[in-house]
């Protein structure tokens, strides 16, 4: 059985690169997908769709407009939603994905460190699994197949 895994969280570090190869090394029939991580075109796409706007907030909401399409469409054909919250960096995008997906209904697995327990208490408490690390996030996955 195959399945199609949302990589929720921030797109600054490789931690989908090494979920990715984790899986691969388990053998785990996993497709993943998630958000852009082109960080540029993510900003540019409203322009480069419908034109220079005139000026950063309309930029901004037309960039928005598409890279919500595209979650959409993406965690409507997933199966299971990871969300990995760090603490580098604002989690505003990953709270969202993560929210969408719970009211989806879509089976979620938060990533948080043990720091962010009480300001992600109640997203927490709605995720079908909590866990610290991209390691037991896999765990829960390669249980599955089990």
């Amino acid at each position: 059985m195959n399945l199609t895994v949302y990589l929720a969280g921030q797109i600054h570090d490789d931690w989908r690169n090494h979920l990715k190869e984790k899986a691969k090394a388990k053998n785990l029939p996993i497709e993943f997908v998630g958000p852009q991580e082109d960080h540029d075109l993510s900003d540019a796409i409203g322009e480069k769709v419908l034109g220079e706007q005139p000026g950063n907030v309309y930029r901004d909401d037309a960039a928005s407009a598409i890279n919500n399409f595209r979650t959409e469409v993406l965690l409507q054909k997933a199966d299971v939603v990871i969300a990995l919250f760090g603490e580098k960096y604002k989690q505003w995008n990953t709270a969202m994905d993560a929210s969408t997906a719970i009211t989806l209904k879509k089976p979620t697995i938060i990533v948080r460190p043990e720091s962010l327990i009480h300001p992600l208490k109640e997203l927490s408490n709605k995720a079908n699994v909590t866990v610290e690390t991209i390691d037991q996030a896999l765990e829960v996955m390669e249980y599955i197949y089990k």
